[in-house]
């Protein structure tokens, strides 16, 4: 490979640049065609072949800010050799750099902010060297923010605009008249600067509150903005912007002689825009655009070209993402740090400060019970900066006070107890002060939630809690999960405070109406939840490593043994109900017996729910609905009874006439004929699975459509609470019947979550599917999945042929042919005692639950029920199915035939061999 330019020079010639520009402009100037297509060609040469030298460095050196600087180079020189050319030499206004091009750094695609600076009376010659500038900048296809004023305009606008302020904060002379631009500089200074400084950090950072709302409060979303979201580049450059702006500095490392930042977390203020920039560069040079979100799509590839790679338990993407989280926690923490310096190393120069900052008169008082806090301004902050020297346990006294006395931190409390980790040590972990004050935190009645991301924003939970640090910051590289591991266990805390509180008591209501009664075993629960998922990232089942670990640490927390044993089972088991209710058929008395006798008490099915509820809804918005709600009551119900003795002992030949008689009793004001035949319709699998309420309305649907003698029919009805819509299918019964009616609702893009398939004495099929609802309002949703059911019906009288359809109206979301997910199907004949229970995982497409339930079909399967699950990218879908005799699938080689053709259909190979073979 050729040496790389390690020079700034070395990465565009500029004089070369100026001289062939000024040969093709010739006499008439760039405005001519000819002249113009020529130099556009030139330009975008120049600058394709120096991007690709700075796309090369950047892989070699893997410096992000370096990379910055390269790219601001090349547009400098390429833009000075455009006034050069279309200016004469002449020096009637000035090019400035304004925005992130000001501050001398761009990504590969950011915008080229200019401002052209005219003296007063705004020469017409410059104007129109502007505007040629400008148009042959838009043909290079670059985005070029531009304004054309005088100095009196700039200095105008910008005491009306703190945006245009903080882009002069940042100009910086491109070529042209100095002079003009030196003015400029200095009237903005005095004029501006030197007078307004509180003024402009209120509003910088009520910008970036509402900037963080707009890109997502949390800094753990697994596909961050790295541009503007929390702890993203833009939250460095506001730090620098007001640093520039309050303490008049002119570059960053000036902080460090202000006192607002130590050699070292300035050091660490580099290092993390380092990374930021490098990010993002290789985000824009990867994409061929200014992407700022790193999507799921593209972060294998970054983590790629940045050298990570896999260990165990963690792939290289995993790793590249945790360390950019870090990083962003880093930032947080420089935040607090700048803050606290800004408010006490300066307010006091500054009268009203404090009321402009954030309303508070600058009182102190002692704090009662405690001679090592105090109330700063409404706000608790420590006695002296030996406060935790003197005594560590002091780190948890300060957010036990906070809790008590529901105050908010002073920053410079913060800032010492970042300074003072060094401090936790295995002395204060087993402390049973500590130990008691952090239960107390964890368990409070208020908002354990809050002071629990504090501690983990400031570094202090993963240093008390090693086991925790391991996953702080830690993604999971899936579409299933929102957030980092250890926001996901803190979100789920703030769920159960919820709970307990009855703020959600309609989302869940039999949780809420649970938590009084678990008293005795609150503490546990509460931990429980802190550390369900405290080991993931390691080759071992993190459910059972993570009791192992509960085992360990929870003693020195305080709790009991019965306590200590009762969380580590809850940790190991947290997957158990949530998987049990989702994926297998709840009617099946098999499943609930399996589930009762790992469950044993109707103690633990308590908290199990509990925690289930909150680990479910901790995982993000949209990931709960009623309809998974709705499943956790059937089970919890169902394994209750038979915990406490009230399942039924009947005889499945005796419960079966009993629901005859009561379907025949409910039907009693219809004709006796009707009345019998209607109830001679159904099996003894009918009887006993649906409930009374539905039968009957199945029946006057049979009814209606029999007398309207119409052989296919549908009827829809929505579930609000559920969150779910019922599609009715009545249809002549034929072996892809269910596939037929999958494929259908795929290409409507609806979300089939399960389904109950049924045959009538007559031969006809009765299925019910329930798919994810989509409107608020019932009657928008009964004409959503009346049109499903319009689609249904096209698709079985043949009107519709539906891989068409489906290839038309559908697509992968973004992000999903990223993943890898290795197909996989089971068969197991011990989770039902009448059915072959076959599980299939995969990576999700449109149309595979068609696929799949058209495989087994072909398999001369007959399923009796499908329970559709869906984490994100992966599929996980359950059918228990017979053979046409109704038996379970026994014979070995049948069972490995029908797994090698289900794996084929997942990887997509068998799809692509039906295809072959009907061409």
């Amino acid at each position: 490979m050729a040496k790389l330019p390690l020079k700034l020079d070395e990465l565009i010639d500029g004089h070369a640049l100026r001289a062939d520009l000024a040969a093709m402009a010739g006499d008439g100037g760039l405005t001519q065609p000819q002249a113009r297509a020529a130099a556009l060609h030139l330009l975008k040469e120049r600058k394709a072949e120096a991007f690709g030298r700075v796309e090369e460095l950047l892989k070699a050196d893997g410096s992000g800010s370096a990379c910055a600087i390269r790219l601001c180079h090349v547009m400098d020189e390429i833009i000075g050799a455009l006034y050069a050319c279309v200016s004469g030499g002449g020096e009637s206004m000035a090019v400035v750099a304004v925005g992130g091009y000001g501050r001398g750094t761009l990504a590969p695609g950011s915008d080229i902010d200019l401002l052209f600076l005219l003296p007063q009376g705004k020469a017409p010659a410059a104007a129109a060297a502007a505007e040629t500038m400008l148009y042959l900048l838009w043909d290079m296809r670059l985005k070029v923010g531009h304004a054309t004023r005088t100095v009196e305009e700039c200095l105008r606008l910008a005491r009306e605009d703190i945006t245009i302020r903080t882009a002069l904060l940042e100009a910086r002379l491109v070529c042209g008249d100095g002079k003009l631009f030196q003015t400029l500089e200095h009237r903005f200074d005095r004029e501006l600067v030197s007078t307004t400084g509180p003024e402009y950090v209120q509003a910088k950072l009520a910008e970036r509150d509402t900037r963080h709302a707009k890109a997502g409060e949390s800094r753990y979303l697994v596909e961050p903005n790295v541009k503007d979201g929390k702890g993203g580049l833009r939250d460095l450059h506001t730090l620098f912007w007001i640093g520039k702006y309050f303490y008049r500095v002119r570059t960053a490392e000036e902080l460090v002689g202000k006192g607002v930042f130590t050699q070292a977390e300035y050091n660490l203020f580099r290092k993390a825009e380092d990374f930021l920039w490098a990010v993002r560069c290789h985000m824009h040079f990867l994409t061929g655009k200014a992407e700022e979100r790193l999507h799921f799509d593209i972060q294998r590839d970054i983590a790629e070209r940045l050298g990570y790679t896999s260990h165990p338990g963690l792939s290289a993407v995993e790793r590249f993402m945790k360390h950019y989280f870090l990083v962003a926690k880093n930032v947080g923490d420089l935040t607090r740090i700048f803050c606290a310096a800004l408010e006490e190393e300066q307010a006091k120069y500054v009268p009203g400060f404090d009321r402009i900052i954030g309303g508070f008169s600058r009182r102190k008082r002692k704090l009662a019970g405690t001679s090592d806090f105090i109330v700063d301004n409404h706000r608790l902050n420590v006695a002296d900066d030996q406060v935790f020297e003197r005594d560590p346990v002091n780190l948890l006294r300060l957010f036990w006070f906070a809790d008590k006395h529901a105050m908010e931190f002073h920053p410079h409390a913060l800032k010492l107890l970042t300074r003072s980790l060094g401090l936790v040590d295995r002395a204060l972990r087993r402390d049973p002060e500590a130990n008691r004050l952090f239960l107390d935190i964890l368990t409070s009645d208020r908002d354990p939630e809050l002071n629990l991301r504090r501690m983990n924003e400031a570094g202090l939970l993963g240093r008390l809690i090693p086991d925790f640090g391991k996953i702080v910051a830690m993604m999971q590289f899936s579409m299933y999960h929102h957030y980092t591991v250890d926001e996901h266990l803190i979100r789920c805390i703030g769920v159960l405070s919820e709970i307990e509180r009855g703020d959600d008591a309609k989302v869940h209501p039999l949780s809420h109406s649970l938590m009084p009664g678990l008293k005795k075993s609150r503490d546990a629960l509460y931990v429980a939840v802190l550390l369900h998922d405290i080991a993931k990232g390691r080759l071992e089942d993190h459910s059972v490593a993570g009791a192992r670990i509960a085992r360990r640490i929870c003693p020195h927390m305080g709790l009991s043994a019965a306590d200590t044993g009762t969380v580590a089972w809850l940790i190991e088991h947290h997957l158990l109900m949530s998987m049990t209710a989702q994926t297998r058929d709840l009617n099946d008395r098999k499943t609930i017996e399996d589930f009762a006798s790992v469950v044993q008490s109707v103690e633990r099915l308590k908290l199990l729910l509990v925690l289930t509820v909150c680990d479910i809804r901790g995982v993000g918005p949209g990931v709960w609905n009623g309809w998974k709600g709705q499943l956790l009551r059937t089970l919890y119900f169902e394994t209750e009874l038979l915990l406490t003795g009230g399942f039924s002992e009947m005889s499945r030949a005796d419960r079966t006439t009993a629901a005859r008689d009561a379907l025949r009793e409910a039907l009693g004001h219809w004709p006796q004929a009707e009345r019998d035949r209607i109830v001679a319709l159904h099996y003894q699998n009918y009887l006993l699975t649906v409930d009374l309420a539905d039968q009957v309305r199945h029946a006057e649907f049979i009814r209606q459509a029999d007398a309207a003698r119409r052989s296919l029919d549908t009827m829809v009805r929505p579930h609000q609470f559920e969150a779910v819509t019922e599609i009715t299918v009545l249809a002549q019964d034929h072996p892809r019947l269910l596939s037929v009616i999958a494929g259908a609702c795929a290409a409507a893009g609806a979300n089939i979550v399960d389904a109950q398939v049924f045959t009538t004495a007559d031969g006809r099929a009765l299925d019910t599917i329930l798919i994810n609802r989509e409107f608020e309002l019932d009657e928008d949703e009964r004409r959503r999945s009346t049109r499903v059911g319009k689609l249904i019906e096209d698709a079985l009288s043949g009107k519709s042929y539906l891989p068409e359809i489906i290839e038309k109206r559908t697509k992968p979301r973004r992000g999903q042919k990223t993943f890898r997910i290795p197909p996989r199907a089971e068969i197991r004949n011990a989770l039902s005692n009448r059915f072959s229970v076959i599980e299939v995982e995969g990576l999700d497409r449109p149309g595979l639950l068609s696929e799949i339930t058209g495989a087994l079909s072909d398999l001369s399967l007959d399923i009796a029920s499908a329970h559709i699950t869906t984490f994100g990218e992966k599929v996980i879908d359950t059918f228990y199915v017979t053979d046409l005799t109704g038996q379970k699938i026994e014979n070995p080689a049948r069972e490995k035939a029908i797994v090698e053709k289900l794996v084929a259909t997942l990887d997509g190979t068998g799809l692509a061999r039906t295809k072959a073979a009907a061409e």
